[in-house]
């Protein structure tokens, strides 16, 4: 077969098959009288042998050490290859990402889309201060970053790794800034597998103003994957227990923000002493409201007289009725006052001295 067949059976250029040839890769199995390369069906296989190995990223020297050296092994070369291959998929899916971005925040021109890629290589700074920098450099010139163009996904993903204090609040900052826009990318981040970055997702929700993002932070506490004990503010997730320490901080800002449904969670804390100071100052916030105040106060005289609570969360929670206002926390307080703990009863009498007074 002449070798323009054998391009065409192949769909190896003619060029190419010459050029296997002069590296020895390829050896016609001889001459027509006409002095033109005649190749067998052997020589075809070669080819085909030759185009699978190049088709896993071997070089040509590679592809004839294969082919010709009984000693070349494949398992050392395989795992370099698929090292390589990983690398290069990093780097073209880091591409991918900046690219998004960049076409996320919709450049009017090349100016703007360097100015995204320098804003993009500073938050990715091995210097802390320089990230601050970053985060802040939008609010300090604004006409050459408007809020429509900036690229918030990325400024997520910051917020999200960041372990500098300083940065990170300069991240949340700048995403505060950005309105409603970041918070898909944070809500998708509250199911993320590490407690540090569901804990900075929230940190970030926290400082974003509006009912989006108070409407994120109650799902996230009353979801229904979650094992929910609403009277005694206790919860677990399956194979997670350190998402508590994640949802109590939404509470801690649900109640905050007036959400009702913090409520439980928020007598939990008093009772396993969890920022136990913090979720008192919440409900007494929450009791300012008059159609919560009896909840709230039913509440913490339910865990009182539950059989779970020891003596100290007993104490802890009647010194939580101190700044709820009503009735219903007076009659408690009264009864309390004779109490069998002397600890109780003395707090009580006293919160009751000071309300009368």
């Amino acid at each position: 077969m002449l070798i323009g067949d054998v391009a065409r059976r192949s769909g190896v250029s003619a060029r190419m098959l010459r050029h296997y040839e002069s590296l020895g890769l390829l050896r016609p199995t001889g001459r027509s009288a006409g002095g033109y390369r005649e190749y067998s069906g052997d020589d075809i296989r070669r080819i085909s042998h030759i185009e699978m190995l190049r088709s896993l990223g071997l070089s040509l020297r590679e592809v004839g050490r294969a082919l010709d050296d009984p000693e070349f092994t494949p398992s050392a070369l395989v795992a370099d290859l698929i090292r390589q291959t990983r690398e290069r998929i990093a780097a073209e899916t880091e591409l991918l990402t900046r690219l998004r971005r960049i076409d996320t925040a919709e450049p009017a021109g090349w100016d703007d889309v360097l100015r995204v890629v320098a804003l993009l290589q500073a938050l990715g700074s091995d210097s802390a201060g320089r990230r601050q920098r970053a985060a802040l450099a939008p609010a300090q010139f604004p006409s050459l970053f408007p809020a429509e163009r900036m690229p918030v996904e990325a400024l997520v993903e910051a917020a999200l790794s960041e372990t500098d204090p300083n940065a990170a609040g300069a991240l949340r900052w700048a995403l505060a800034r950005s309105g409603e826009e970041g918070l898909g990318p944070l809500a998708e981040a509250l199911d993320a597998p590490s407690e540090e970055v569901r804990r900075r997702a929230v940190e970030t929700i926290a400082e974003i103003p509006g009912e989006a993002a108070t409407a994120i932070l109650l799902d996230y506490l009353t979801e229904t994957d979650f094992d929910t004990d609403v009277s005694a503010g206790a919860f677990s997730r399956a194979g997670a227990d350190d998402d508590l320490a994640v949802r109590r901080r939404v509470a801690l800002v649900l109640g905050a923000r007036g959400v009702a449904e913090a409520v439980p969670t928020l007598i939990g804390m008093i009772v396993d002493q969890a920022n136990d100071v913090d979720a008192a100052d919440a409900l007494s916030a929450l009791a300012a409201d008059p159609a919560l105040t009896d909840r709230i106060a039913t509440g913490l005289v339910d865990r009182l007289h539950a059989d779970d609570v020891d003596a100290a969360a007993r104490g802890r929670l009647t010194q939580a009725l101190a700044d709820i206002p009503g009735e219903t926390t007076t009659r408690a307080l009264t009864s309390l006052a004779g109490d069998e703990d002397r600890a109780v009863a003395l707090t009580a009498t006293y919160l009751l001295k000071r309300r009368a007074g």
